[in-house]
């Protein structure tokens, strides 16, 4: 058996640099630690299911044979793996930019680039390994994350080249930008003290709204994290910047909003743009900032009902299953399905349970299999209800680290949406 794994405390780096060894090593299991980061539990809450991680106690050391550590080379920096640390023939290879380490193998793969991750996609692209844009987003991540966007003096060639090898394979800059902190310099500090200075308040269609327009000279970087910090500042449901560049004459728009109400994604495709439910920008050349401010007020204001509710994304009809039914053939029915899980419920049909593949990891002997699913199932069942909206759906499987939430109406299943749902909505893929 093969097992991958990084270092306690995992940061992006080290979460992309996991996966992209499985494409590497296939068949080899990735073993996350117990121990990360908060902002990648933050992004794990959506995407896990997409990752078949396991924990180091799901493994059975005496069968692995083959090693692969990623993102380190310290045996104190791995999460219960001294088993393995003198194990005979066991082959250990090594992917790392750090330089100390004390694990040793003839199979060292080390150089101090910005992130492990790049050693990692040269490889994959030496190999021509077909990666998927969500895979390509998160190495992308953990590549910027290392290299402070690239603006770090340990950033190499080799790291840049990786970057526009990932955005050709679709890496996605939005969803990268949600998950990261962006750096914050003077210019930035000077631009909000200015916006705060001169902040204003409007109230449309029941929201609170903050229209700011500024000039400013040359490009100016990360005024998408300016705004943001000024809609929390001035305590408003949406806000919105009007950056007017005078000697290029352009106009950069950019929206946030904190009520599923206003879609700002919506708003700007409307004047040219484009974005997401929360978050959107355009670009606009040779247009006045007072005509823009009034394009959106009047498209706030017809605005009300532009959020995605729960009906648009939600998957139904619902298969349930018994809380009776015999392990076995809930395992047949979800492989069927092609499903990672399903509501449970009693004999008058009110759910009682939900089972998720994370379950069925407590079935350990061949008997359990005969076992009701009710032994297995989670029985803190987090439901929503019908007239609730998407992003509310996305918050409770943040909060709840759950990966499904049955759909309810009248105290019945009519739905149940998914990460695979939610990720519909973030990654902005639903039809227009």
């Amino acid at each position: 058996m093969i097992i991958v794994t990084t270092h306690k405390g995992s940061d992006f780096d080290a979460l992309a640099s996991l996966v992209a060894a499985t494409l590497l090593y296939p068949g080899a299991k990735p073993v996350l630690p117990t121990s990360i980061n908060a902002n990648l539990k933050a992004f794990l809450s959506i995407h896990k299911d997409l990752f078949d991680f396991y924990s180091p106690k799901d493994i059975t050391y005496e069968h692995v044979n083959t090693l692969v550590v990623v993102d380190t080379h310290s045996w104190n920096r791995l999460e219960d793996m001294d088993a393995l640390k003198d194990k005979k023939d066991l082959e250990i290879i090594i992917w790392d930019h750090h330089s100390e380490g004390d694990i040793e193998t003839d199979q060292k793969n080390i150089k101090e680039t910005g992130a492990t991750v790049t050693m990692l996609v040269q490889e994959i692209e030496k190999q021509r390994k077909l990666i998927t844009p969500i895979q390509a987003t998160l190495f992308l991540i953990g590549l910027y994350e290392d290299t402070g966007n690239l603006t770090f003096p340990s950033t190499l060639s080799e790291d840049a080249h990786a970057a526009g090898f990932l955005l050709d394979r679709k890496a996605d800059l939005y969803i990268l930008s949600t998950f990261l902190r962006q750096a914050y310099g003077k210019k930035q500090k000077d631009i909000l003290f200015d916006m705060i200075q001169k902040a204003q308040r409007l109230e449309l269609s029941g929201f609170s709204i903050s229209i700011s327009k500024m000039e400013v000279e040359g490009r100016i970087q990360n005024l998408a994290m300016v705004l943001q910090m000024y809609r929390e500042i001035v305590n408003v449901d949406a806000a919105f910047g009007i950056f007017r560049d005078v000697e290029r004459n352009k106009c950069m728009v950019i929206g946030r909003s904190n009520v599923d109400e206003i879609n700002i994604g919506l708003l700007m495709r409307s004047v040219g743009g484009g974005g997401h439910p929360g978050a959107g920008s355009a670009l606009l050349k040779a247009v006045n900032p007072d005509v823009i401010e009034e394009m959106l007020i009047e498209l706030i204001s017809g605005n009300q009902h532009s959020s995605v509710l729960l009906s648009d994304i939600m998957s139904y009809p619902v298969v349930t299953v018994s809380e009776d039914t015999k392990v076995e053939e809930v395992v047949m029915i979800l492989r069927d399905m092609g499903c990672t899980g399903m509501p449970v419920v009693d004999k008058d049909d009110h759910i009682v349970g939900v089972i998720s593949r994370r379950d069925f990891k407590k079935v350990r002997r061949s008997n359990h299999m005969q076992s009701p699913i009710k032994a297995f199932m989670s029985r803190n069942v987090v439901t929503i209800d019908h007239n609730r909206s998407a992003i509310e759906a996305a918050r409770l499987m943040m909060k709840h680290d759950i990966g499904r939430i049955p759909v309810m109406k009248d105290d019945k299943i009519i739905g149940i949406i998914t990460r695979s749902d939610a990720m519909m909505y973030f990654y902005d893929l639903l039809p227009d």
